[in-house]
């Protein structure tokens, strides 16, 4: 018999029961129970504190329940090593009154093997903390003893790494403060701090009237464990950072799922639960719409409301024509990968009436032609007839911050000026009053500044460009 030791087997084989094990859904869900414990923990020691995810993985962390409804957007990319960005495109401003209101918050993430803390919260914070009290001494340039320091963990940035992130404050802060975004007045300079599940201690807070900084306490909810996975007792593989990517393991489950059917999930055995997630997932995709908006379409507060943005799923089964808080009619783009199409001429991708324009538009590079060629001209000219006839457009597509946004950038350049005032005779031949990179940049941040989630790709972002500043006889083809 052959008994010789094959390393690289072994070694294999390893991997792929680690790899098994981390995809096991029963293992993730268990896991993210575990690391709720402890998020409640921190929430019971700084009551008095908002708790927000920080999205996506945030959200499986924290209970619905004790968080507040005011979602985070810090990436992790932003904090990758040499990669270090404060991007004005999600600069979580909105954050900021909360941060005001309350003397602080809490931000929740996590981070699978490897790492105790991170990037978001070890990095994208921090400089976020940092550009912004920089842009407030620059704003407020009287103000004394206000701290712009830039302040990171140790225990996961290298001094000299911090020391590199911090030649680039100035820049990034220049940039917002020259920005159209509006700072609130920050009564104190805001000051990170950080919790693990390695914590001894939670880090003491003086009362209100001793603050010298506004606390943002970056909360790591998982345990960091050798290989990212550790045995339990009660029957499961912990996994470290659980609730990231759950497109690879969660059979279509979502943070909102999850919380909606907590109990049922984590109290069905392991060979049982894929069937009761796959019910679970179906049924919630089932839900019909209902007669009134989940929610309501975000107004652009920079052009009076007169655009607003919203999610398909939101809308109700049949589209009001008016809104409460609105006195004119309402029309309505959307976008959608699901659009019925009229029966005659399917090659057209879009169905239409007096206040509704549907257009088709799924994922993918090809799309993205159509998306410049077709989809941005229909969408704009009918915003300019709705908008001629005294309506209020609200655009929608499948995320509520993509193709929408970009149909809005589109349609605030062509139909508002740069103060936001309504002026559709500079879009009447489809072109803007001297239309720039700058101008379209204007308009994204005041699109971010009244619905922070809205997240519009790269290529969308390029393709609108190409819309704007060329000629039709020359848009790709």
């Amino acid at each position: 018999m052959d008994f010789t030791y094959d390393a690289h087997q072994a070694d294999a084989e390893a991997l792929a029961y680690v790899r098994k094990e981390t995809l096991d859904i029963f293992n993730r869900l268990h896991s993210i129970l575990e690391d709720v414990r402890f998020v409640h923990q921190v929430h019971e020691a700084y009551g008095g504190l908002p708790m927000l995810p920080n999205l996506r993985c945030g959200a499986w962390y924290v209970d619905p329940i004790i968080a507040t409804d005011v979602p985070a957007y810090f990436k992790s990319t932003d904090g990758h090593f040499g990669n270090w960005s404060f991007n004005l495109r999600r600069p979580n401003l909105h954050l900021l009154p909360v941060v005001i209101e309350n003397s602080g918050m809490i931000l929740v993430d996590s981070t699978r093997a490897g790492k105790r803390i991170p990037d978001a919260l070890s990095k994208t914070v921090p400089i976020w903390c940092a550009v912004v009290n920089r842009a407030m001494a620059l704003i407020h340039p009287n103000r004394g003893n206000w701290d712009t320091e830039l302040y990171c963990p140790p225990i996961a940035v290298s001094e000299q790494e911090r020391l590199q992130i911090k030649e680039k404050l100035d820049k990034w802060a220049q940039a917002l403060a020259n920005s159209s975004y509006v700072l609130p007045d920050l009564p104190l300079p805001l000051r990170p701090l950080w919790i693990t599940p390695s914590s001894s201690v939670f880090p003491r807070l003086p009362t209100r009237e001793n603050m010298k900084y506004l606390p943002v306490i970056c909360l790591s909810a998982s345990k960091q464990v050798h290989e990212g996975v550790e045995r339990r007792a009660h029957g499961f593989s912990y996994v470290q950072g659980s609730g990231d990517d759950h497109e690879l393991w969660g059979m279509g489950l979502t943070p909102q799922t999850f919380w909606e059917n907590k109990d049922e999930l984590v109290g069905t055995d392991r060979d049982a639960l894929p069937s009761i997630v796959t019910d679970i997932v179906a049924s919630s995709k089932m839900r019909a719409a209902g007669d009134t908006w989940k929610v309501l379409p975000t107004p652009i507060a920079a052009a009076d409301g007169l655009l607003r943005i919203g999610l398909v799923s939101d809308m109700p089964s049949k589209p009001h024509f008016r809104l409460s808080d609105v006195n004119t009619n309402v029309s309505y783009v959307v976008i959608s990968a699901e659009v019925p199409l009229p029966e005659s001429d399917e090659g057209l991708k879009a169905s239409s009436s007096k206040h509704m324009l549907r257009l088709k538009l799924a994922e993918g590079k090809k799309e993205q032609i159509h998306f410049l060629q077709s989809v941005l001209p229909e969408s704009t000219r009918f915003v300019r007839e709705r908008l001629a006839e005294g309506d209020t457009v609200c655009i929608c597509c499948d995320s509520g911050k993509d193709a929408s946004v970009g149909v809005a950038i589109a349609a605030l350049q062509l139909f508002f000026d740069d103060q936001g005032k309504l002026h559709l005779e500079a879009g009447k031949s489809g072109a803007s009053v001297n239309p720039s990179k700058e101008s379209i940049r204007t308009r994204l941040q005041w699109i971010i500044s009244s619905r922070p989630q809205a997240n519009p790709s790269r290529v969308t972002l390029k393709r609108v460009n190409e819309f704007l500043l060329s000629s039709p006889s020359f848009r790709r083809k």
